[in-house]
């Protein structure tokens, strides 16, 4: 892999839309933008934190800096297939990701804080991520998220991304990209995540089209809002336990 296609410096503004809306700005975006090869296509994830989820904490706290370690895969991948090892920076609102690919079993050994056996072209990256591992010693696997996804690109300027996820789903067990798609949804009912991923300014024609659809930007993060939903079920379950023990001692 190329450092033109391992390294992303680029703003991304998220955007949560009805069903009608979405409808409405593929309409809109026709003329402009083209759906890429892919078409609708699974997107899989697993999140690496520390043991107190230090990352996901430090970044809801809305700070100037803040990074994400994942490991990521289109589709379902099984242990020899490529995926993709992650570092994604956003800096005062710039978003910078850097990755590199190798076999799962390999990513999965690597990010275990196991010695490095793959030889991988791009040295630089590993050098990298072993910068981060060191930093994070308890650094783990902590979420997995995936979702459906349909990316479009301008058709003058290909730089311009917009894609549209569905069936966001997460869990916090069986914490392996092989195990599959399927977990506990997060997106509200009839509503589509929308993201913009320019290297510039917004061109006029996708400005007035968010305007005139009254679209505007959403705080949805995939991995604080799935964060947000298991801290809700950790405290659903830990008064269950306790208004059990009190029933049971009365």
């Amino acid at each position: 892999m190329n450092d033109y296609l391992s390294v992303f410096e680029r703003h991304e503004k998220k955007y949560l839309i009805s069903s009608q809306q979405w409808d409405e700005v593929l309409k809109e975006i026709e003329a402009y933008m083209q759906l890429d090869d892919y078409g609708k296509h699974l997107i899989t994830n697993v999140y690496y934190d520390t043991t107190n989820w230090y990352l996901i904490r430090h970044s809801m706290s809305k700070p100037i800096y803040k990074e994400k370690v994942r490991l990521r895969s289109y589709g379902v991948p099984n242990e020899t297939d490529q995926v993709y090892l992650e570092i994604k920076k956003k800096f005062d609102g710039v978003v910078y990701k850097r990755r590199t690919d190798m076999r799962l079993k390999d990513a999965e050994r690597f990010l275990g804080h196991q010695p490095f056996l793959e030889s991988v072209q791009n040295k630089q990256m590993i050098r990298e991520f072993e910068s981060v591992l060191s930093f994070y010693p308890d650094l783990k696997p902590a979420m997995y998220i995936s979702y459906e996804r349909l990316a479009y690109f301008g058709k003058q300027d290909k730089s311009v991304r917009i894609t549209f996820d569905q069936n966001i789903l997460y869990r916090t067990t069986d914490l392996s990209l092989a195990a599959g798609s399927y977990g506990k949804p997060i997106l509200p009912r009839n509503y589509v995540l929308m993201e913009i991923k320019i290297c510039g300014a917004m061109p006029v024609w996708l400005a007035r089209i968010l305007s005139e659809k009254h679209i505007y930007p959403s705080k949805f993060s995939k991995y604080a809002n799935a964060y947000q939903d298991y801290l809700k079920q950790q405290a659903m379950e830990t008064n269950k336990t306790v208004i059990e023990k009190e029933v049971m001692t009365k």
